[in-house]
C-alpha cells in the first residue's frame, strides 16, 4: 500500500520516537539497523521527515534524531505518509490511469472511495504516540 520509503519511514519515525518517551537521541545508524533499511537509504528518509517536522534533529556530541515531547501527540502517522508519499495514495488511480474521476471512473474507481476515506481516517486519527508505545510494550514489532 504505501512505498518501500514510506515504509522505512514510518518504522524510523516510531523507533526514534519509542527512543525519545526514553529521552534518548538517536543516530540514522542505530536507525538504520533497528528497522533494517539500508543506511544510506534511511539517512534521505530521516532527511525528508526532518524537514517535514515529523522528527528532529541536534547536532553535536549529544546530538542525534528524536521527537519533542509535544510532537508525539501532535504527529499522526498522515503527517508521515504525507511527508513521503505525498498525497497519491487518495489521488491516483488504482489501476494507473491518467484521469479517473467520479464522471469517468475506472472499473474500482467507486469501490476504493469508502476504503481510501477509512483509511485516511485511520492514518489522521492514529498517533505517533501510541504507534510507539505499542512497540514498548511488545505488542508490535518493527523489525522481524
Amino acid at each position: 500500500m504505501f512505498s518501500k520509503s514510506c515504509e522505512y519511514g514510518i518504522r524510523a519515525s516510531i523507533y526514534v520516537a519509542k527512543q525519545s518517551m526514553k529521552e534518548r537521541k538517536v543516530g540514522q545508524k542505530e536507525i538504520a539497523k533497528a528497522i533494517d533499511s539500508p543506511e544510506a537509504f534511511t539517512a534521505k528518509i530521516l532527511q525528508k521527515l526532518t524537514k517535514t517536522n515529523v522528527i528532529r534533529s541536534a547536532k553535536g556530541p549529544n546530538g542525534g534524531f528524536f521527537v519533542a515531547t509535544g510532537d508525539l501527540e501532535r504527529v499522526k502517522l498522515w503527517n508521515i505518509v504525507f511527508a513521503i508519499d505525498g498525497n497519491s495514495l487518495f489521488e491516483d488511480c488504482s489501476l494507473g490511469l491518467r484521469k479517473c474521476n467520479a464522471e469517468k471512473p475506472c472499473p474500482l474507481h467507486h469501490k476504493f472511495v469508502k476504503i481510501r476515506a477509512e483509511i485516511r481516517e485511520t492514518l489522521e486519527k492514529t498517533t505517533l504516540k501510541s504507534l510507539a508505545e505499542e512497540v514498548s510494550i511488545g505488542a508490535a514489532y518493527l523489525k522481524r
